[in-house]
């Protein structure tokens, strides 16, 4: 008997709206996540021993869990940050209806 796929929540953060846009495309188009989503945010953080302050954007990658290394390995790929955050969160629960709509446009 087979597994049922599961589901998650990919994060990552860019410097610009410009790397964001090329990375959720390129997701997109690769049919590794069904939607990624993109929002301004202000990280604060510690890198190198000194505080930072810096906005960002934030992108919120549906898909299957399954796609989580490929997705990894296209956002190492395409992204300037030298260690960029690369972040799954399971989905525990969801629209049925919703997650039958991530198997049938992504991986």
């Amino acid at each position: 008997m087979t597994e049922p796929r599961t589901y998650c929540v990919i994060l990552t953060t860019c410097p610009s709206h410009e790397e964001a846009d090329k990375i959720a495309t390129l997701l997109i188009r690769e049919h590794a996540a069904a939607c990624v989503q993109v929002t301004e945010i202000v990280s604060y953080y510690e890198w190198k021993q000194s505080v930072n302050t810096d906005a960002e954007q934030l992108l919120f990658i549906k898909a299957g869990t399954d796609q989580y290394e490929r997705i990894e390995q296209l956002i190492r790929q395409n992204h300037s940050y030298e260690v960029p955050e690369i972040v799954q969160i399971p989905i525990i629960k969801g629209s049925k209806d919703y997650l039958n709509w991530i198997d049938e446009v992504s991986g």
